[in-house]
């Protein structure tokens, strides 16, 4: 699965939301950034608990045939959170609701409730469409899996996997329309919690099952993972709903169909964006398809070194999740030049954030895997394969980092655009055929860099053309800032990569990268006078300053 920011002023650094922009308050009151702080403790729980799911699988399966087999029915559930969770559903339904609110708090009383009518609408034929979905999923696994990897010597554990696996594709679609509906009531809580109880279901059910039924314990913790999101919301969405009077028990036929009209709508709006999200998504469908016919492991080796590998990019783009709404809010009112220099700061605030994690990834890659992973079935030589490949894979994640920013203000705009998805086809071709050639002579490492190579091209696309069709954001400049976080990032690798070479124990090696890598990386930025890290540094002293 998915926004980063150029480097805020002083009085922004201090705070992780952001502060008043000029020419207007900011529109993050004190309740929403409360409900920003909790949200963003709970999605950083939430992926340390994915953590631990990768741990466990590495720690009872290894990487090899049995994990190749987990991984490719993985697939269905992570397209499924990308369209179902992350990103359509919302930007389907938020709008949706929030509209059936406002005619609620309006329209007279009489009239029937307006969010009742779009439940109508809309929930009873999701779940129908969504049921048919899995069954046949479930049907087709055979097909389904020769389709992502017919390179498998045996198909079998993956075919039972993806029929399990299959059931997410009705319980994600559930808890993306619960976690739009309760967004839209100013409910942050639940929906932010539901990748916690997923990840945890996952590791109990692993823990539990994996000496009877194998690896495809795994496959039914994220079966009832899937359960566990619906639940954990399912009481905050019920809540939000009046006890309806007898009166209004049978909606107006005329106000079911206008509430499927708006979402209706919609539908001009979202279709760039399941596009893009699909071509997205689909880099891993390649890269599991190339992997499929190299020896038992690679699929594996590539999840494990992604999962880490993508860390700082998950830090960076929940930077621009908090701004987004930002720049939505000044296109709507007209004020592009605030929304230009809101996108400026976000992009290279992305930079600032994903490289240094690039740069400490690259230089302690080994002993970030073999602390994390090299235990129980993981071998040493899964520690050295995996950390080739996460190195590699590091090269791509500003890459991966701007893209996930540039879809917020291409989206902000609230009009019809191809762009996007037009640029991420362009990508994909390149990771397909890229791929296709270096995974003859690099194996998994070729794979990863085809991703690295794709993706940039990707963001290079997308940053030129937001300038010229949703916000004149200057280009140049934006580049300029963000070459020299990346000759900083290099400077910084390199000089924490002697440190993978010494024969000291790895947490303490690893522990040592993590001091010395960010210091490089902000010493060197400041030679190359990069005002972003002075500002940040000059923002870190005055908050330990005030703490004393």
């Amino acid at each position: 699965m998915t926004e980063a920011a150029s480097p805020p002023r002083a009085a922004e650094a201090t705070s992780p939301l952001p502060a008043a922009l000029p020419g207007g308050p900011s529109p993050l009151g004190r309740p929403l950034a409360r409900a920003a702080a909790v949200t963003a403790a709970l999605t950083a729980a939430g992926s340390l608990c994915g953590l631990l799911r990768d741990q466990t699988l590495a720690h009872l399966f290894g990487a090899g045939s049995e994990t190749d087999a987990f991984l490719v029915a993985w697939t269905v559930p992570e397209v499924a959170a990308t369209l179902l969770i992350e990103d359509a559903m919302a930007l389907l339904l938020i709008p949706a609701f929030s509209v059936a609110l406002s005619v609620r708090a309006a329209g007279p009383r009489e009239a029937g409730d307006p969010v009742r009518a779009l439940l109508a609408a809309t929930l009873p034929r999701l779940c129908a469409l969504l049921a048919g979905a899995a069954a046949l999923l479930a049907a087709g696994a055979p097909l389904v899996v020769r389709l992502l990897a017919p390179g498998l010597a045996d198909p079998g554990p993956a075919v039972d996997c993806t029929r399990l696996t299959a059931l997410t594709v009705l319980t994600f679609g559930l808890a993306g329309y619960f976690s739009a509906a309760l967004r839209a009531h100013r409910s942050f809580v639940a929906p932010a919690a539901i990748y916690v109880a997923y990840n945890l279901c996952i590791v109990g059910t692993m823990l539990a099952l994996h000496s009877a039924w194998g690896v495809r314990a795994a496959a039914a913790g994220v079966a009832l993972g899937g359960a566990a999101m619906v639940l954990v919301q399912l009481p905050y969405a019920l809540g939000q709903l009046p006890r309806p009077r007898r009166r209004r028990l049978r909606l107006r036929r005329r106000t079911r169909r206008a509430a499927g009209t708006r979402v209706a709508l919609g539908l001009g709006l979202l279709a760039p964006v399941v596009c893009f999200t699909a071509s997205r998504q689909a880099q891993v469908l390649i890269e599991r398809f190339l992997a499929s016919s190299l020896p038992a492991g690679a699929i594996s080796r590539l999840n494990y070194a992604q999962k880490v590998a993508q860390l700082p990019m998950v830090l960076s783009l929940m930077v621009c999740t908090v701004t987004f709404p930002v720049v939505a809010r000044a296109l709507a009112d007209g004020e592009a030049d605030r929304a230009r220099r809101r996108v400026e700061r976000d992009l290279t605030l992305a930079g600032l954030v994903v490289l240094p994690g690039a740069a400490y990834v690259i230089a302690c890659a080994p002993q970030i895997v073999e602390v994390l992973f090299q235990r129980g079935a993981f071998t040493a030589a899964d520690t050295a394969a995996t950390a080739s490949v996460m190195r590699v894979y590091a090269l791509g994640l500003l890459g991966h980092s701007l893209v996930g920013a540039l879809i917020r203000p291409f989206s902000a705009a609230a009009r019809t655009t191809w762009y996007p998805a037009a640029a991420m086809a362009a990508g994909l071709a390149i990771t397909l055929l890229a791929g296709v050639y270096a995974v003859r002579w690099w194996g998994v490492p070729g794979i990863a860099a085809a991703n690295a190579a794709g993706i940039t091209a990707t963001a290079l696309l997308m940053l030129r053309g937001l300038g010229s069709r949703v916000v004149a954001i200057e280009v140049r400049r934006v580049a300029t800032g963000l070459g020299r976080l990346t000759l900083a990032a290099a400077a910084a690798a390199a000089t924490g990569g002697p440190l993978a070479a010494l024969a000291a124990p790895p947490l303490l090696v690893a522990a040592a990268g993590a001091l010395l890598v960010p210091a490089v990386f902000a010493a060197t930025a400041l030679t190359l006078r990069t005002p972003e890290v002075r500002q940040l540094l000059t923002a870190v002293k005055g908050k330990l300053a005030d703490a004393r």
